[in-house]
């Protein structure tokens, strides 16, 4: 089931931190997972949030490839494996994750041309000045090389940085990181998202006027709780 149109909007619309405080309510089984648990290289925090559905694979660089790389399959995959727009979930399954570089000013425009928006990788990202400007990345590390870099596999289960993504699923992403959004959730999560920002005006706008203090902070959560 994919959301309808003016509920992609809206997701896309909120920023991820507000995704994830959301979830926190309607899906109570997903505080403690679903997202990444360690940071990431954001090439492009000027881009805002991305929402779209997870292209999945596997790559390696530290060492050749056993066998011949089925680079036009993956391509094939990236371009007709699912719902569109879509993000690359790629987890690098080397010891040394980030060796060599699978993304950089080719594979963002390829990817892009192909519908893609972006990618979430534990691996390494380069060619950071003429990568394709509309296409985010969240990376392990920038490095230099692509070493002998290669898809191994796709459309498989894959987890990056502590979030386990399955192939569609729907991702939301931005500077600070991303996370999987329940598709039957959807207009749940736009609903919390929602009275949580009303919440949260409440006591910033106290926290900014003059003689602020823990009295004002008690009112302010009275006014809070008046939210439901």
């Amino acid at each position: 089931m994919n959301p309808d149109s003016d509920i992609f909007s809206a997701l896309r619309k909120l920023d991820t931190p507000t995704i994830c405080n959301a979830l926190e309510i309607v899906e109570p089984t997903r505080r403690t997972r679903g997202f990444n648990i360690r940071p990431f290289v954001c090439a492009h925090p000027e881009l805002g949030s991305t929402l779209a559905y997870a292209r999945t694979a596997r790559i390696r660089a530290q060492h050749p490839p056993a066998t011949k790389v089925d680079g036009i399959g993956y391509y094939t995959y990236i371009a007709e494996g699912g719902p569109t727009p879509s993000i690359v979930v790629i987890e690098d399954i080397d010891a040394t994750p980030g060796y060599g570089a699978f993304w950089g000013e080719v594979n963002t425009n390829v990817h892009y041309g192909l519908g893609c928006q972006g990618l979430v990788t534990n691996g390494s990202i380069r060619d950071l000045p003429d990568a394709q400007p509309k296409f985010q990345m969240l990376a392990g590390m920038v490095n230099p090389s692509h070493a002998w870099v290669h898809a191994v596999d796709w459309g498989s289960p894959v987890t990056v940085h502590g979030m386990e993504v399955m192939d569609q699923d729907l991702i939301h992403m931005d500077q600070h990181g991303a996370v999987v959004i329940p598709v039957e959730r959807g207009a749940d999560i736009i609903a919390e998202a929602e009275r949580i920002v009303k919440r949260e005006r409440i006591l910033i706008n106290a926290a900014q006027q003059p003689g602020f203090g823990v009295e004002q902070i008690k009112a302010a959560y009275q006014s809070m709780a008046d939210i439901h």
